[in-house]
């Protein structure tokens, strides 16, 4: 990075704390401390709900996931704007109605406090360390950059968003998230752009897409049900719906941010607009990733992505190894350039023999880089046995900082930056208050004054700050941030949500038989994940159905409290 790309990077994220803290300054109550005073309009909400499940994790590991596996991950938010229908219709009047802080809070009316306690258990175990992941991501961008061990620098921007989310609480979250939608916005859109530039100039936009599309990466849409196919249409429309309903209606990282709306209808059309706005920007992100491997389809790509470990095997005893590995691919890869430019002709001049022969060539020459790829990674293996050898979270941030200009650079790392520090605050934020308000200040210390508790909201943010780091500390090595984080919350959104749904829609249900039926579906979703092949998606299913159909059979035999409200 040049002179130009560090002052446009460090000059945002200065502002952007600075910013959130002023403008936040002086909050004396928990109403402003965690909802904002109820101020929030429509579109605050559309923003602040992207940008807190957008977080650096998205735009850094997502590009990735489509490198190496196509753009069928789009296929998990199919759901999403069935969610939202869902949760406008059912959950917002509910919570609004009840003038509740936490989801949470529900649950207690409803049922009893195990069930309240229950839910808030989860939810912390889980997002706490989500937290984690969405600390790391950064961690990673920088370490890159300066070649600093990624634990330091994992503290460091941590250590950011610990201050400014703490000082201003949830409007620091929401004013900053509007400044940091739009430079993501804007740094993705030029790598875009960037990217069809340094195209060689016989490949247009139109054979770009068409070499994505001939080498899989413009997989959208599998129409086929296969219980072993972790992403088609079937997982997308149905698991990925329950994902969405339990992330967007029971857990508090989002559930907050409009609970801080100013009306049912504004709360309303926010979530709506997420619902049109989500799988769009999902699809960009994912296509920006599909160019990328086009683009090192006619530029030699690194041989493994992440420069910290090949930094260290050049100068490790395999130096020469790794040199005769990387020339053959160098030469592999020079070969299928030929074939792809053979391809493209064939697919102009429409010849279906040509065509068949040149795709057999880029086949044979893929299979060698795969093969010279893994030869790789065994040195780094001989080298440092507990290195990290997936680099898919590292693809798009070497294309941007090897090929970008200056002040380019600088504005799309900012970007990347800024949707952790925005996805991570609201994490802390969320944890802070299902901490004091459901376990803290309903179970420990109930008749406080208000500033003892916004004293101890405080504390809380800067506790899970700090249980986000240290859990972070050693999440590199669980591969794809994007599908790790989406699989740790499929291990208790089904269970989450499965409480939630009992509670709207069957009235007759007690606490008792839907605590037991809850623990029961927690253990068999953990059997899933540690003993079977089930794709996660499809464990938020299992967990939401074995609940709702256990409790409703429990109920008869173990009773519980009837429910304290009307739904």
């Amino acid at each position: 990075m040049g002179s130009l790309d560090w002052i446009v990077l460090s000059s945002f994220l200065l502002f952007v704390a600075a910013y959130g803290i002023w403008r936040t300054r002086g909050q004396k109550d928990m109403q402003g401390y965690f909802l904002a005073d109820k101020s929030t309009p429509w579109y605050a909400i559309t923003i602040s709900v992207m940008a807190t499940q957008a977080s650096a994790v998205t735009f850094l590991s997502t590009p990735g996931q489509a490198y190496v596996d196509g753009m069928r991950f789009v296929q998990f938010y199919f759901g999403l704007p069935i969610a939202m229908v869902v949760l406008s219709v059912t959950f917002v009047p509910i919570f609004h109605r009840l003038k509740v802080y936490t989801a949470y809070e529900f649950l207690e009316q409803r049922f009893d406090l195990k069930n309240r306690a229950l839910g808030s258990i989860l939810f912390l175990i889980q997002r706490g360390l989500a937290a984690g992941f969405t600390i790391l991501a950064p961690a990673l961008v920088i370490s890159v950059i300066l070649g600093w061990d990624f634990r330091l620098t994992i503290f460091m921007t941590g250590g950011l968003v610990i201050v400014y989310t703490t000082v201003g609480g949830t409007q620091a979250v929401q004013k900053t998230q509007i400044l940091q939608m739009t430079i993501i916005s804007v740094g993705m859109g030029a790598a875009l752009y960037m990217i069809f530039r340094y195209l060689p100039a016989d490949i247009s936009v139109g054979r770009a897409v068409s070499v994505a599309d001939k080498l899989g990466r413009l997989n959208i849409v599998n129409l086929a049900f296969d219980w072993k196919d972790r992403y088609n249409i079937w997982s997308g429309l149905i698991g990925g719906a329950f994902v969405a309903l339990s992330y967007f209606g029971t857990d508090q990282s989002q559930v907050q941010r409009y609970l801080s709306g100013r009306s049912v209808s504004q709360i309303r059309a926010g979530l709506l607009a997420n619902g049109v706005l989500k799988v769009p920007m999902q699809l960009i992100i994912l296509f920006i990733g599909a160019m990328v491997f086009v683009f090192y389809q006619f530029v030699t790509p690194p041989l493994f992505f992440n420069p910290v470990e090949t930094r260290a095997l050049k100068s490790s005893p395999y130096a020469e190894a790794y040199a005769g590995v990387e020339s053959k691919f160098e030469s592999v890869h020079a070969g299928k350039e030929e074939s792809l430019r053979k391809m493209l002709a064939a697919v102009d001049a429409r010849n279906e023999a040509d065509l068949e022969g040149a795709m057999g060539e880029v086949g044979t020459a893929r299979e060698s880089e795969l093969a010279l790829r893994r030869e790789t990674i065994d040195l780094i293996k001989k080298r440092n046995p507990l290195a990290e050898t997936n680099d898919t979270n590292y693809i798009f941030l070497n294309f941007v900082t090897t090929y970008l200009p200056a002040g380019l650079v600088g504005l799309i790392l900012a970007a990347i930056l800024s949707a952790s520090m925005s996805a991570s605050s609201a994490e802390l934020n969320a944890l802070a208050s299902v901490t004091v308000l459901d376990i803290y200040k309903r179970m420990i210390r109930k008749n406080a004054p208000e500033r003892h508790y916004l004293r101890a909201s405080k504390m809380a943010t800067v506790f899970w700050g700090l249980y986000a780091i240290a859990f972070a500390q050693f999440a590199n090595h669980l591969g794809s941030l994007i599908e790790a984080v989406n699989i740790l919350g499929s291990l208790f959104y089904g269970t989450i949500l499965g409480i939630f749904l009992v509670a709207f829609y069957f009235k007759k249900v007690g606490g008792n038989a839907t605590f037991i039926a809850a623990i029961v579906a927690e253990l068999t979703v953990l059997a899933c994940y540690f003993f079977t092949p089930i794709p996660y998606l499809w464990f938020n299913v299992i967990g939401c159905l074995i609940l709702i159909a256990l409790a409703n059979v429990l109920n008869p035999f173990v009773g519980g409290q009837k429910p304290a409200i009307s739904n």
